[in-house]
């Protein structure tokens, strides 16, 4: 391409020869739009391209050049250069002038688009290589060519330390080779490979990091190099294995909790159906404890229960449970038993047997040798039979008691007689069915207040009033209208109250600002036109968007993650607000919920209970409360019944309350006059 200096020797060497220059073929093959310019503007001569932007309409300094031009060959100027947009932003040009003489001028109109956009792409990339985020380039052969001084804080490597090796200097010797080849054989797939690994710092320090590594092609498809983005999620997994084992392991013996033995269960049944094999549980309470734990003390009576739980443990197979529930009562869940109903009674006595004799041994506690019997109940089951955990934890614990009846020191199976619990919940579900049609479901609402006592907002929640007036328990329907779907027409019926009502409270000064929070199940939110429904009905009621508050549990996290954050973002968007209910008690990953669009963590009633004298609820309390600041998200206590209770959460931060200390569930007039007698601030 042929520079300016040389445009303007060319032209300013022989003036007679300027129309020759610029009728040439040279000129005229240019891209830019060039022009010989007199006095006033005046165009002399120009080539090709200027004279299609003038013909098109679009003359090259109409956008308030001329006066650059006129300063030049009036001397003012040495030369003018300037670069403006167009109107959109979407182009870039630049326009430059330089004097041949007194009289004549060369405008150069330039085209700079892509020049600025490859210069604003260099500039995000090297924002990207500097953040926090700890980047690292290699090769095709995968030798690292580069890395941001992110990494070096991650790994302890130094940019020159680290040039020329192989990512295997921070291997952690933790995975196995497949673990390696499967995450290759993804990329070569794939082109990128997303997850958590453990590496290994230069100190020799061993840390939890999530990975994402992408192949970049060449322009014939060839791997050029990989790009690896790393971040130490030591915090953060530490924080997360602290809440796992705060909510989910007795912290005296460290087995499974009765949250966790439940959720097991549950995970046991449904893999029963896959199987057709029986399970079963076993119900264990040691005799007279109580005695010995007052005769000798607590501190023996806990080494007492270590020691079962150790021989509990020697007696099962890989993949049984035995988890402790409190005080002297223990369960074990045993699964893959055999498929006939006699075999699978005979293997579990065999193991009942087992466990009598392991617990009949003598215990040496400290100084004191002594011994210790154990209660045994247990119960079949199958998945033909639909068993409930709760369900099955009763009859275990039925079987126990005739155990202890029978004399102790012995097991007992469960006498099924299961035929009335079957025909009840038959007529539950029925009864169900009609509520809906009979219109026998209302909301009642349960006050939210702040540290102050002003009433911030009130969660409805859902209350079943048969035609007779008996109340019917949600721990009683709301399970079962899970499992048989009812809960998308019920869950519908509640978001539809709510606009409704937050439409009634518009009008009302007192209640005008109030938040009004309602729970959305798992099957409910991952309808597919469930965003649809929610946009509808608050432009049907005209509410506003910010009012409304949906809370999800855990459970809506454990699958399609990616789905769920969509559907959560699009209704953020419209000003809907969200919280995640009982926290704490689930699996949810911090690696996603950093991502969800949440307002609110909610403190689970269970972890309130008892908040006052239980260390083990205070640590979970405080790091709950601590995350939900790292978050910045607000964060509200539930089944706050004492004052006690609500001082200490105070103490420990969390500034929202809801629970029987400030209200029941109450009826929306009743909620009225509440409010204003609370005092709601705007």
């Amino acid at each position: 391409m042929i520079s300016l200096a040389q445009a303007r020797a060319a032209v300013a060497s022989v003036e007679s020869e300027l129309c020759t220059v610029f009728s040439g073929a040279t000129l005229d093959a240019l891209p830019e739009q060039i022009a010989l310019l007199g006095r006033g503007g005046m165009v002399l001569d120009a080539n090709a391209a200027w004279r299609d932007a003038v013909h098109g309409g679009r003359h090259p300094l109409e956008h308030g050049h001329q006066h650059g031009v006129d300063a030049v060959l009036a001397g003012q100027l040495p030369a003018y250069h300037a670069e403006y947009g167009s109107i959109d932003g979407r182009n870039h040009y630049s326009v430059s002038v330089v004097p041949l003489d007194d009289r004549a001028a060369l405008a150069i109109h330039r085209d700079i688009t892509a020049q600025r956009r490859v210069e604003a792409a260099l500039r995000v990339a090297a924002t990207a290589f500097e953040a926090a985020q700890g980047m690292m380039i290699s090769d095709a052969d995968g030798y690292i060519l580069h890395v941001n001084p992110a990494f070096t804080r991650i790994t302890g490597y130094s940019a020159a330390e680290i040039a020329g090796k192989t990512p295997r200097i921070l291997s952690s010797g933790r995975h196995p080779a497949e673990f390696y080849q499967q995450m290759w054989q993804a990329i070569a797939r794939d082109g990128s490979w997303e997850g958590e690994i453990w590496n290994r710092r230069k100190n020799g320090e061993i840390y939890p990091e999530h990975l994402r590594i992408t192949a970049v092609r060449d322009q014939q498809g060839r791997i050029s190099n990989y790009v690896a983005a790393l971040t130490d999620i030591s915090l953060s997994k530490a924080a997360n294995d602290e809440i796992r084992s705060l909510a989910f392991y007795d912290p005296l013996t460290q087995l499974p909790n009765r949250r966790l033995l439940l959720d097991r269960l549950q995970h046991v049944v449904a893999s029963s159906t896959r199987h057709d094999r029986y399970g079963a549980l076993m119900f264990i309470d040691l005799d007279n404890f109580k005695t010995l734990n007052d005769t000798l003390g607590h501190n023996v009576g806990d080494q007492l229960l270590q020691q079962v739980a150790e021989r509990l443990q020697g007696c099962l197979r890989k993949g049984d449970t035995v988890a402790r529930l409190g005080g002297d009562e223990f369960v074990v869940l045993v699964e893959g038993l055999s498929s006939a109903p006699r075999a699978a009674a005979s293997e579990t006595e065999a193991l009942g047997s087992k466990i009598l004799s392991s617990l009949n041994r003598p215990y040496l506690l400290g100084t004191h040798r002594c011994r210790s019997t154990p209660s045994i109940g247990a119960t079949l089951f199958h998945c033909g039979e639909s068993p409930l955990p709760d369900d099955l934890l009763m009859q275990a614990d039925i079987a126990m008691y005739q155990a202890k009846q029978a004399g102790r020191n012995g097991m007992r199976f469960f006498d099924r007689q299961m035929q009335e619990r079957i025909s009840a919940r038959a007529q539950l579900e029925g009864d169900l069915r009609q509520a809906l049609e009979r219109q026998q479901f209302a909301l009642h609402y349960q006050v939210q207040v702040d540290a102050q006592g002003r009433p911030r907002g009130a969660e409805g929640l859902l209350r079943w009033r048969r035609d007779d007036g008996s109340m019917v328990s949600p721990l009683e329907f709301i399970p079962l209208a899970e499992e048989t779907g009812l809960i998308i027409p019920i869950g519908h019926w509640v978001l539809e109250t709510a606009c409704a009502r937050l439409q009634e409270w518009q009008s009302d000064p007192a209640l005008a600002q109030l938040m009004l929070a309602i729970n959305v199940s798992a099957s409910q939110f991952r309808q597919p036109d469930f965003c649809e429904e929610v946009q509808r009905l608050v432009a049907q009621y005209g509410i506003n968007p910010g009012l409304l508050k949906l809370e999800l549990t855990e459970g809506v996290l454990l699958e399609m993650v990616e789905e769920t954050i969509v559907s959560m973002c699009r209704l953020r968007d419209i000003g809907v607000r969200f919280a995640l209910d009982d926290f704490g008690t689930g699996y949810s990953s911090l690696q996603y919920l950093k991502r969800l669009p949440l307002s609110q963590l909610k403190i689970d009633q269970s972890f309130v209970r008892d908040l006052v004298s239980d260390s083990s609820d205070q640590a979970i309390v405080q790091t709950i409360i601590a995350m939900a600041a790292s978050l910045q998200l607000d964060v509200i206590a539930e089944g706050v019944e004492t004052e006690a209770q609500r001082a200490q959460l105070e103490k420990m931060g969390c500034l929202r309350y809801q629970g029987y200390l400030f209200s029941h569930a109450v009826s929306a007039p009743q909620l009225r006059a509440l409010v204003r007698a609370g005092g709601l601030a705007g």
